[in-house]
């Protein structure tokens, strides 16, 4: 039996859009909608959609979605429209398309910012949230750090090669992480074209932050987050990240009724979602929101785990 089907559909603009479709589509179950950072993919979510989707008394349906100009998805010739608007008109047609009515979200980053405006847009498709390293105040050094290297690094000559980069410019943050993590953040980075290694994104998404002024405060965006009002969220903050700050986790819990915090020791932005404890924890937050159940607020959990930098410098005052 195959992991997962690649699943195309076309935007409103013409251009091709992917997303991996894990699991039985018939399933009864509560599915999951799977978002990855800004210049991530669906192969981020890969162990976790696996364990979602053969869980051995809740199989559910997952699907993992390329963003325009990521993954399998098509590269806009306009990078203008590598924006959070289009990129949730997107993902509603693309689930239009797929027969998903309504989900769980997990959004890590950028995808985080797409959950909330889908919230915004079409409120009864979100039935819970998973929000991985994201809120509604985004620090401006970690985007300034994302900046310095999207779009911008070198090419490697091996998946050696390309881990030998990540780790240049992610390890201090990420100290936790094994070989085997950074060689599937490698995997996911770049892909194999005409025998060399190219970025899995469109370069161009670079512009979008190069036009951002990090030295004026960002504007938060609390409207969106109070979106998720109706919903139980599960909001995850890497305790080395430097774009979700603990103050903004602290007040996203006091704003929240139904937000249980989880901190991520040893982790920068954003955790990689593919350790067992983890995976544990977002399947229990599945299982509970689809057993009509509120998730009470509790105090930020600690624990060990692995992540990793994904490069997602999210331009806020576009979300």
């Amino acid at each position: 039996m195959d992991d997962y089907r690649s699943v195309f559909t076309t935007s409103q603009d013409g251009l091709k859009l992917h997303a991996r479709d894990y699991g039985d589509r018939s399933s009864p179950r509560l599915p999951v909608v799977c978002l990855a950072g800004l210049t991530r993919n669906a192969v981020d979510f890969h162990d976790l959609a696996l364990a979602l989707s053969r869980h051995r008394h809740r199989p559910r349906r997952v699907v993992a979605i390329d963003l325009r100009g990521r993954g399998l998805s098509g590269h806009d010739p306009d990078w203008r429209n590598y924006e959070p608007r289009i990129e949730v008109a997107d993902v509603m047609d693309q689930l239009a398309a797929l027969g998903v009515a309504h989900a769980v979200f997990v959004g890590t980053s950028r995808g985080g910012l797409i959950a909330m405006g889908l919230a915004a847009a079409r409120p009864g498709l979100l039935k819970g949230v998973v929000l991985n390293d994201i809120g509604p105040v985004i620090e401006a050094q970690g985007l300034i750090r994302i900046r310095s290297y999207v779009g911008k690094l070198p090419a490697p000559r091996s998946m050696d090669e390309a881990v030998d980069i990540l780790r240049r410019i992610s390890d201090a943050r990420f100290p936790a992480l094994s070989d085997e993590d950074w060689l599937a953040l490698a995997r996911g980075s770049w892909t194999e074209k005409n025998g060399a290694l190219v970025p899995s994104y469109d370069t161009s998404l670079f512009r979008g932050l190069a036009a951002l002024d990090l030295e004026a405060p960002l504007p938060p965006i609390w409207p969106y987050f109070k979106a998720l009002a109706a919903v139980p969220v599960l909001a995850i903050r890497g305790e080395n990240s430097d774009l979700l700050s603990p103050a903004t986790l602290d007040a996203m819990a006091a704003a929240h009724p139904a937000l249980e915090p989880l901190t991520v020791p040893g982790q920068g932005h954003a955790p990689l979602l593919r350790d067992a404890a983890t995976i544990s924890k977002i399947t229990s937050f599945v299982a509970h929101v689809e057993d009509g159940g509120e998730t009470r607020p509790k105090p930020a959990i600690v624990r060990d785990g692995a992540g990793v930098d994904q490069a997602a410098g999210d331009a806020a005052s576009s979300a």
